[in-house]
């Protein structure tokens, strides 16, 4: 979910279960070259949105307090406009995972497994280590302490934290769990060489053993397929299969399916979403904002919305995953010391920025330096690796 990914490699070439081409190969005939298409860089901008929307969630909208950074009060209180369109933010999650599909497939295509597996390695992991020393330190500074135990702490580097049973330092850090469990179930197909039609299996087999773990009665099924957003995933990826090759009937039908079994999922997550913000989240407005993802995103795809694609929308996909990472814990300790003296009507705008500004720094100095620096000591020498191709976007 970082700024750079490794980037699509030339067409697919010959049948549909032909292997996916190094990046050199030349192009299909009658399609363009890779470098004629254009990049999508309004993915970018989406996924800008999308992170913009959690931190709207999380500043306006979340109201599940032990002890409200607002002075006490509830953010339905301090925001009584605001409060409730902010409540329905935390679907900027689904379209960020809408897009990881699309960008992962993208990705994976033309790489071996290895190559994808230290592609994702050095985008996810050097501003989340930067993120998690930096709330660590608030957290510890701040009156009274923090109670994640230090054995939690130094869990939380691995990502893993979850699965380990030690608890989030900070609350974002839930989804890339979910990300992780989603790059391991693609690397299954990526290790057998990917193919048009080994990738359609994939999506049919994964929304069909998504239905089977929530039935199953047991942890173990939904910990390894992650029913509750494998359909926003699967979605990407049938989406970029047909920004790839083209749409197709079986394409289609897939997506359909997509959205029908990430509407079905709605119910549950909007409970959860209503105990956060003590407010009423109606299935038909969600399921209208989850409609509009998958429209954005497949019309990105197929390139009705080129007019959007400015280049200096890389700079907001640059900031999206740093700005996911810091928001939230860090975001309500100022708001917290800030309230007491300056309104939230100017609070939030300048707090915004300044997350902004600051996810832009991480991204220059941290991410982008210490991802190259892994990069090279994870190559092994003489290796060659993939040319990058026009189409980047944030993972």
């Amino acid at each position: 979910m970082t700024a750079v990914i490794p980037d699509e490699p030339a067409a697919l070439e010959g049948s549909d279960s032909a292997p996916a081409t190094p990046a050199a190969a030349p192009p299909e005939a009658g399609r363009k070259p890779a470098a004629a298409r254009k990049r999508l860089y309004v993915l970018d901008g989406l996924r800008l949105v999308a992170a913009l929307m959690v931190v709207a969630y999380h500043y306006m909208g979340f109201d599940d307090w032990f002890e409200s950074p607002w002075q006490g009060r509830s953010t339905g209180d301090v925001f009584p406009t605001l409060h409730p369109a902010a409540a329905y933010g935390w679907l900027g999650v689904e379209l960020f995972f809408l897009i990881s599909g699309f960008v992962i497939c993208m990705s994976c295509w033309g790489r071996t497994p290895r190559q994808f597996a230290v592609s994702r390695f050095i985008r996810l992991y050097p501003a989340y280590w930067f993120a998690i020393a930096a709330t660590t330190t608030v957290l510890v500074l701040r009156p009274g302490g923090t109670d994640v135990p230090p054995t939690d702490m130094l869990t939380n580097v691995t990502m893993f934290q979850e699965l380990l049973g030690a608890r989030d330092i900070d609350g974002v850090y839930w989804s890339l769990w979910v990300e992780l469990r989603f790059y391991l179930l693609f690397m299954v197909v990526a290790m057998m060489g990917l193919t048009y039609r080994r990738v359609v299996a994939f999506c049919v087999i994964w929304l069909l053993l998504a239905g089977v773990a929530l039935q199953s009665g047991t942890d173990l099924l939904p910990l390894l397929i992650v029913p509750q957003y494998a359909a926003f995933f699967v979605g990407g990826i049938v989406i970029y299969l047909m920004h790839r090759v083209g749409p197709r009937p079986v394409l289609w039908l897939l997506l359909g399916t997509s959205w029908l079994m990430a509407q079905n999922q709605l119910p549950g997550l909007i409970d959860t979403a209503e105990d956060s913000t003590h407010e009423t989240i109606y299935w038909t407005v969600s399921l209208a904002i989850v409609t509009v993802f998958y429209l954005l995103v497949l019309a990105a795809a197929l390139g009705k919305l080129n007019f959007f694609n400015w280049r200096w929308l890389t700079v907001a996909g640059a900031m999206t995953y740093p700005l996911y990472l810091l928001h939230e814990d860090i975001g309500w300790e100022v708001i917290r010391h800030a309230s007491p003296h300056v309104s939230g009507r100017v609070l939030i705008p300048v707090l915004v920025a300044a997350m902004l500004g600051a996810a832009w720094l991480v991204h220059k100095f941290v991410e982008r330096p210490l991802a190259k620096a892994l990069k090279n000591w994870l190559t092994p020498p003489g290796e060659k690796v993939p040319r990058p191709a026009p189409e980047r976007t944030p993972a």
